[in-house]
């Protein structure tokens, strides 16, 4: 009996440390699973500048090509080849002794002319008078007026003569047109010039400021006339563009938009725009290949996401893992437009106040129930 009772009595015992072992391990067969924590980031729209990154080329603020405008020889260059010459500085000299006779002679027709407009005035005076005596005929008085007044005419031709003198006197002196970095003479001492040659004697541009030429094309250009027009981008009248030079660095002025081209290049189908930018240390040079970062306008509610966060399937489409108001998974569907700093801006699929999952998309799937982390929500 007493054998019988001490058996009965490790059964139990088994039985309830069994019972305290399966309780201990973990929750029993059926038991509720809590669901999935996530981390999510509230879209809340910001004002976002839209730049492009275009290429381009400097192209000097003025250019002015030299060119004779007498014919003769050079007797003097008065510059220093790669030098900053102003405006009316004399930069070469021709021979001008000839001009200087041309004037010479001018001047002396002109004292002919005053002479001869003297005599016919003194006879036209004397012929007024007889005519009332009927001394003279009407006809010898009109023709005495007629040689006055061809005198007269004869005067202001040797004034004219002696204006032409005296400019091409002047032109003999070849001098600056603007101010700027002027380059190699293409002639020297001794070299004759005509007026007017197509060869320049030198080049002069101005290089501060500089303008850069920008190429865009006119797709994009339709496309942000048309985002302009429809309110979806705002003009940025204080928007500056940035220069990226050909060696990587960054050019330390910023510069401001001109205008844009009305004629769209045929053979390329880009639209040439024009910045202004400060050069005072001539460290830009007309025809330097740049990289300009230009604001195209303002998106003044632009929903930026983070590019882990977006997803893409096998056609490319685009979208995002989102938490409703009762906290299920959605698949939603959206549409990218530029990375801006590691960052898609959405155009469409999402709206203010959406929860877009950041962290834990590993752990959930869409129709899913999730738990927001406290304190997680950016």
């Amino acid at each position: 009996m007493t054998r019988k009772t001490t058996l009965a009595l490790l059964v139990a015992s088994s039985l309830f440390m069994a019972g305290c072992g399966q309780n201990q391990d973990g929750p029993k067969q059926g038991a509720p699973v809590s669901a999935p924590e996530v981390a999510v980031m509230t879209v809340e729209p910001v004002r976002q500048a839209l730049t492009v990154e275009l290429p381009g080329r400097s192209r000097a603020y003025k250019e002015a090509e030299v060119r004779p405008q007498v014919t003769g020889i050079i007797s003097e260059r008065n510059f220093v080849e790669g030098g900053v010459v102003n405006k009316g500085q004399s930069l070469y000299q021709i021979d001008d002794s000839t001009f200087q006779a041309d004037l010479l002679s001018a001047e002396a027709e002109l004292i002919r002319a005053q002479a001869s407009a003297e005599s016919t005035y003194s006879t036209v005076k004397r012929y007024r008078a007889l005519i009332s005596k009927k001394s003279i005929s009407q006809q010898d008085l009109d023709e005495a007026e007629a040689a006055y007044k061809e005198a007269k005419a004869q005067v202001l031709v040797a004034k004219a003569k002696i204006n032409t003198a005296k400019i091409n006197l002047s032109y003999a002196q070849v001098n600056a047109p603007i101010s700027g970095v002027i380059s190699k003479s293409n002639v020297t001492a001794g070299a004759l010039v005509t007026a007017n040659q197509a060869a320049t004697l030198t080049t002069i541009q101005q290089l501060d400021p500089i303008n850069v030429d920008i190429v865009q094309s006119s797709s994009q250009l339709l496309r942000l006339k048309s985002a302009l027009s429809q309110g979806q981008l705002q003009e940025d009248e204080s928007a500056r563009v940035t220069l990226t030079l050909e060696d990587g660095s960054t050019y330390a002025h910023k510069g401001t938009m001109k205008f844009t081209e009305v004629n769209v290049d045929e053979s390329t189908g880009s639209v040439t725009l024009r910045a202004e930018f400060a050069n005072p240390d001539g460290l830009l040079l007309p025809g330097m290949f740049v990289r300009a970062t230009v604001t195209l306008g303002v998106d003044p509610d632009a929903i930026l996401i983070p590019q882990n966060m977006v997803a893409r399937d096998a056609t490319g489409k685009a979208s995002v893992m989102t938490v409703s108001a009762d906290n299920k998974v959605v698949l939603t569907p959206v549409t990218t437009a530029e990375s801006i700093n590691n960052q898609w801006r959405i155009t469409q699929g999402l709206n203010p106040g959406d929860k877009v999952i950041k962290t834990g998309l590993q752990m959930v799937r869409p129709g899913s129930s999730v738990t927001i982390q406290a304190g997680k929500q950016v």
